[in-house]
């Protein structure tokens, strides 16, 4: 932990198939959200430095990242050097994602729910009293 840690929702990798995300994509939003230190300041990694660090081609990085954004879950937004207007890396917004996301997310709350109050009322369950009748216990 002492080496860095990323924090993302486990519901996003419980619902990765149901959002459409296939291995690569998911890849490619855990190296992203590694570079999210701060709400205001969105991760702006190069393409080329995902690739390094997924062992994929950038232009593979390139693809889904163009597919995640036409499909919503991620937004990038250009970024320009105030002094030579030279464009930077993109930052990636992930607001698409968390929207898509969060059906699944109250989902699994709402399961968790029950499941609390199902062993809520298991543990409030009176046993049944043994009645002795001639002899015999009966219940």
């Amino acid at each position: 932990m002492d080496a860095d840690w990323t924090v993302i929702p486990s519901v996003i990798l419980e619902s990765q198939k149901a959002l459409g995300l296939d291995p690569i994509d998911v890849n490619i939003l855990l190296q992203l959200a590694t570079y999210w230190w701060y709400p205001e300041n969105l991760p702006h990694p190069s393409k080329a430095t995902l690739a390094s660090s997924i062992g994929v081609d950038p232009s593979t990085v390139r693809r889904h990242i163009a597919r995640l954004e036409a499909d919503g879950l991620i937004e990038r937004e250009a970024r320009f050097d105030p002094k030579t207007g030279r464009q930077e890396t993109n930052r990636y917004s992930f607001d698409g994602l968390i929207k898509e996301a969060t059906p699944y997310a109250k989902e699994a709350l709402a399961e968790r729910e029950d499941r609390r109050l199902e062993n809520a009322a298991r543990r409030e369950r009176k046993k049944p009293k043994l009645q002795t009748i001639r002899g015999k216990t009966k219940k």
